[in-house]
């Protein structure tokens, strides 16, 4: 039995990874903050692609919380092959760079950067422990991160550069993890189509039709889920430390 363990996984993108992995046979263990009783619907959605589901509510920034959503993946499953970091926020406010305060600065650190590398850390060595004791267990770590991590945006400068510190945490852990053949990847999406851009999806349609990305749409979960699948079943090869960016071609340079 294959296991993924996903942050942020009852709704956007990490529900579209989940959806993706689940048909591919992966039993699931979805981590959100929200109470389970306000994830019902989602997690029998989930249930009806034939899978086990358990729900681990957790706040990644919070250190008690991590350890509780990784306890409960393995007193449940025994085991996990895949952890997907996918837990995030946005800023509450855009604020302008020379304006920001600390309290917000520290909202998203805490949850993008400091919550996801603990997380990561502890995930990894348990993941180190199932290899150690069968060689032949098959692991990887998957990161999304964003196109924020190399695409400036002035009025949420914190979230950009949480984004980008991950992007090189992905990198440190495959490293690290190669001495273990365990993969770490990041899939760096561009602009998606969730709850999080509801707010700006006007803008970044019309954006899309302008031009600015090549494919002229929004990308949306199941395009992430569809990648992210690709990476856990080995079907993109030799890639550790790689970054993925499914962005519609928004990030090729054009004079």
């Amino acid at each position: 039995m294959k296991v993924a363990l996903i942050t942020g996984g009852s709704r956007g993108i990490g529900l579209g990874i989940a959806k993706a992995l689940a048909e591919k046979g992966y039993s699931l263990a979805i981590n959100g903050v929200r109470d389970e009783s306000g994830v019902t619907e989602v997690l029998d959605e989930l249930k009806a692609y034939g899978q086990d589901v358990i729900y681990c509510q957790g706040d990644i920034s919070k250190a008690e919380d991590r350890e509780s959503i990784i306890q409960n993946t393995l007193k449940h499953y025994g085991h996990f092959n895949v952890l997907v970091n996918n837990a995030g926020v946005a800023p509450k406010v855009r604020t302008d760079m020379l304006e920001i305060n600390e309290e917000e600065f520290d909202y998203i650190m805490n949850i993008v950067q400091k919550g996801t590398y603990f997380l990561s850390q502890k995930g990894a060595n348990e993941l180190i422990k199932l290899k150690t004791a069968n060689p032949d267990f098959e692991a990887c770590i998957i990161n999304i991160t964003s196109i924020s991590a190399r695409a400036v945006s002035v009025n949420r400068t914190q979230y950009c550069m949480a984004k980008a510190s991950l992007s090189m945490m992905s990198k440190s852990f495959a490293i690290r993890m190669s001495e273990y053949d365990i993969p770490v990847y990041e899939v760096q999406p561009g602009v998606i189509e969730t709850d999080m851009t509801a707010g700006v999806k006007g803008k970044y349609e019309k954006m899309a039709k302008d031009g600015l990305i090549p494919e002229r749409r929004m990308g949306t979960p199941k395009d992430l889920g569809t990648i992210v699948s690709a990476l856990a079943t080995g079907q993109i090869p030799y890639t550790t430390g790689q970054i993925i960016a499914p962005d519609g071609g928004m990030g090729i340079l054009t004079l």
